[in-house]
């Protein structure tokens, strides 16, 4: 796997001292305040996103449906591991009014994964991408999905409400899920973007890879090639940060520069977009993506 990385790079400590100034504004604590007021979860906090400060300063979150509960235990993620409450059926009202407070034009949410769910969750992420459309008339949406255990159907079912893009990340190399993706498997999760593009060419589909856990170069130039002969239409490339010490450790910081190589190399392979860089996530600036994809290739 390689010597463990144990200084921060000085991008780190800057940007989470950034982030700490920026959530202590009036604006992310109203932010924070409105989603604790109708009982919704984010991804920003559950998986301690370095961008939590700067997104909740500027009103965006990305939603975490389902609760904040997984029943898997991956090395790197820092998402609570225990027996899941049942789904909320309320939650998808609350989000989509939400939407509509804000008055936002693009919205990202996911989930833990709910392996305990016969659908793994489909039918909430399809209420709730419904609903958020029907109370913000124009909103362009971006479920990133769990791999469903391979389900096509409950595939179908998200896809049939129609959301602008659908996202699953393959999160890493191959040869880095023994370690650190317990009950995942690379190649069902090709197959999620794979048969998300069969049934429903028209939605744009998407995948993330986290740097930093391992991968050797040419293990992560033929992720990226996987994924795009798999049919994923935007890419995100970021650092990963280890939540904690006993979490996975990192074991290679990226540099600018290097990420800058990286994202190049994704479009030459065919990518309609890219985001490539250390503190890029899977939903951070997603609508300029979403727009960089539509106007490079000429769509509607």
């Amino acid at each position: 796997m390689g010597e463990v990385m144990t200084q921060f790079p000085k991008w780190i400590v800057d940007e989470v001292r950034r982030n700490k100034t920026d959530l202590r504004g009036s604006a992310a604590a109203n932010t924070a305040a409105e989603l604790s007021e109708r009982a919704l979860h984010t991804v920003c906090d559950e998986a301690r996103c370095p961008n939590k400060g700067k997104c909740f300063s500027e009103g965006e979150a990305t939603f975490l449906i389902l609760g904040d509960i997984c029943t898997r235990n991956c090395g790197f993620c820092a998402v609570k591991k225990a027996k899941p409450l049942p789904p909320d059926a309320g939650e998808p009202r609350r989000a989509a009014e939400l939407c509509r407070k804000w008055g936002l034009k693009y919205v990202v949410f996911t989930s833990p994964t709910r392996d305990d769910l016969p659908d793994g969750g489909a039918a909430h992420f399809a209420a709730t991408n419904r609903l958020i459309k029907e109370l913000s008339p124009g909103i362009k949406t971006e479920p990133l999905i769990p791999d469903l255990k391979g389900d096509v159907e409950a595939l179908r079912t998200i896809l049939d409400s129609n959301p602008d893009v659908l996202g699953h990340n393959v999160e890493m190399a191959a040869g880095l899920y023994a370690g650190a993706r317990a009950g995942a498997d690379y190649e069902r999760s090709l197959l999620v973007i794979r048969n998300a593009k069969k049934l429903r060419p028209d939605i744009l589909t998407k995948s993330g890879i986290m740097l930093g856990l391992g991968e050797t170069p040419a293990e992560l130039e033929r992720t990226m090639a996987d994924l795009a002969a798999h049919g994923c239409d935007l890419l995100t490339l970021g650092q990963y940060l280890a939540p904690s010490r006993t979490h996975r450790p990192v074991v290679k910081y990226y540099t600018e520069e290097e990420f800058s190589g990286w994202g190049e190399k994704a479009r030459a392979l065919g990518f309609k977009a890219v985001l490539s860089g250390p503190l890029v996530r899977s939903s951070y600036r997603a609508a300029s993506l979403y727009r960089s994809a539509k106007e490079n290739h000429g769509r509607n």
